[in-house]
């Protein structure tokens, strides 16, 4: 077996394209089969990784097919983002057996984040596998890459600071917040979700005492949950328009596949403030908040893109922990291909032992019949074991008799190292030691 992944990511498109590749987690049971049938279940293996930054494809297939497999792999992903796939190709990378494994162990290990070394990415490829699993898609190849993966995370976590230089969107958003606002503790904030990165923004937020947090979410029973949390009011996505203009910072998460605060609302909510400024921050992918509110002489808009200069950190301990944690990736990459070199002799293997257990079990029979005639047991062993030692060389014997003259002498060295070990060194004489 080989893998290849197809990764859209935060290098490759800027978010709106990325936005039309997001799937949601209720999307990707269904998307992982009709990928499969896009390859024609000529790729048995499959997973979808989809967050804000990335969408990427991983396919574990035969060698001989790995690489008929990209064009309809983009097909059928450009056919779900409903752009041509000569487009999506010039947004893409295509990575196949160690290139694939290095950038799985990079992305889990947070060096392909925006956020250098940011945690979060780890739990969502974990989740990604549980997806692929449940849908029926994630086999041994897969598993291993993935389960691999995680140790290499692990160990970079645990073995560098590559978690301590880095600052996270939440932390990039309050900052960004404290530039307009002079003082935070007067503004009041609206949380448009209720999802994993809200209540790691609102923990931020809510570290910083703001006058007034509200939680704007599509159910309100989970809305309610996560504001008990912080304290905070929660309030029905329905009553959003009607209420934007109530605070002074938005911020955005959600997985709606259009957005949800469009231009006109933000304009009247503007004119309702009398012009006082309003932050933002659209984290979801697809956006949440039409990308025409930037264009306000009021509105303070940021997206995930925008976040990325800030959230970078430099310095020689970076670099450092960075050059640490690529050492601890590539051993991690080599072990991985070593163990996927040793999965493509298995079938062989298996078959050698199954037509081993067919000779076995052929001389048995013979054997058991002539004791059964009264064969004195000794001819019976001796014509057992000649009978099973003839079946195993007959292969390699006929090898080398056919051989031609240019083929012998390789032919005769794999059968001496098949047939032979430990036995090549004996007769020859051995160097005279020191005196």
């Amino acid at each position: 077996m080989s893998v290849f992944t197809l990764s859209l990511n935060h290098h490759t498109a800027p978010v709106d394209l990325r936005g039309r590749f997001a799937f949601t987690l209720e999307q990707i049971p269904t998307a992982l089969q009709g990928l499969r049938a896009g390859l024609d279940r000529a790729a048995p293996e499959a997973a979808i990784l989809s967050t804000c930054n990335r969408t990427e494809l991983y396919i574990a297939a035969d060698p001989a097919r790995t690489s008929q497999l990209v064009v309809p792999a983009l097909d059928w992903l450009a056919a779900h983002g409903g752009v041509s796939t000569d487009d999506l190709r010039r947004h893409t990378h295509v990575m196949e057996r160690q290139e694939a494994a290095r950038h799985a162990f990079r992305v889990a290990s947070g060096l392909d984040s925006m956020v250098l070394g940011e945690p979060q990415i780890l739990g969502q490829m974990k989740q990604a596998v549980r997806e692929a699993d449940t849908a029926g898609t994630l086999g041994t190849t897969l598993h291993q890459l993935f389960q691999r993966s995680f140790s290499v995370a692990k160990e970079v976590r645990t073995s560098t600071e590559i978690g301590a230089h880095s600052i996270s969107m939440a932390a990039a958003s309050v900052r960004l917040a404290g530039q307009l606002f002079e003082d935070l503790h007067k503004i009041r904030v609206l949380f448009v979700g209720a999802g994993e990165m809200i209540e790691l923004v609102a923990t931020h937020f809510v570290a910083k005492a703001p006058r007034h947090v509200t939680i704007a979410n599509r159910t309100l029973e989970r809305g309610e949950k996560l504001a008990s949390h912080f304290g905070a009011e929660a309030m029905r996505l329905a009553d959003l328009p009607a209420r934007l203009h109530e605070f002074d910072a938005v911020i955005s998460c959600t997985a709606s596949t259009l957005p949800l605060i469009g231009l006109g609302a933000v304009e009247r909510a503007i004119k309702a403030r009398r012009r006082r400024p309003m932050f933002m921050v659209d984290l979801a992918v697809p956006r949440d908040i039409e990308p025409e509110v930037g264009q306000l002489d009021d509105v303070y808009l940021y997206t995930v893109d925008d976040l990325s200069a800030l959230v970078q950190s430099a310095g020689e301990k970076r670099q450092a922990a960075v050059a640490q944690a690529e050492a601890i990736i590539e051993s991690g990459v080599q072990n991985f291909v070593h163990w996927l070199s040793q999965r493509s002799t298995v079938p062989l293997i298996q078959s050698l032992q199954a037509q081993a257990d067919v000779w076995r079990n052929t001389e048995m029979a013979r054997a058991r019949k002539l004791l059964a005639r009264g064969a004195d047991v000794d001819e019976v062993l001796e014509a057992l074991s000649r009978g099973l030692t003839q079946k195993m060389l007959h292969g390699a014997l006929a090898e080398l008799h056919n051989a031609d003259t240019q083929q012998r002498a390789h032919t005769a060295e794999v059968v001496s190292r098949l047939f032979l070990r430990g036995e090549s060194r004996r007769g020859k004489a051995e160097p005279a030691g020191e005196i």
